[in-house]
């Protein structure tokens, strides 16, 4: 019996088309297109009873978990809005939005 395709070779159109590639997953805070690395973020802490996840930029997580903690979390849920009225969450946000969607960078340790 023939084979299908060569044992020693590519297989034809092995490689997915651009105009065949999923669109982009926007990240859940910025909005902007997830690169490679997406982290599958829980709005409301494991630990709190959260079980949906969103997906985001691994610096975007960051900044939350900077800026908020579990409870804090807790209350406001899956209300983008009301993370994005913190100054700093709102800084952040700002200061991202032209960035690569590789971008990584360090950031400030938690306040407390």
């Amino acid at each position: 019996m023939a084979r299908k395709h060569p044992r020693h070779g590519p297989y034809p159109d092995a490689e997915p088309d651009e105009a065949t590639a999923p669109p982009p997953v926007l990240c859940w805070l910025c909005g902007r297109p997830t690169g490679r690395t997406i982290v599958w973020h829980h709005p409301v802490p494991k630990s709190r009873g959260g079980r949906d996840v969103v997906p985001m930029h691994p610096i975007c997580q960051q900044t939350l978990m900077t800026n908020f903690t579990n409870s804090e979390l807790q209350r406001h849920g899956t209300d983008v809005d009301a993370l994005l009225a913190h100054p700093d969450v709102r800084k952040f946000v700002d200061w991202v939005a032209n960035k690569d969607p590789e971008f990584t960078a360090t950031t400030a340790k938690k306040r407390r």
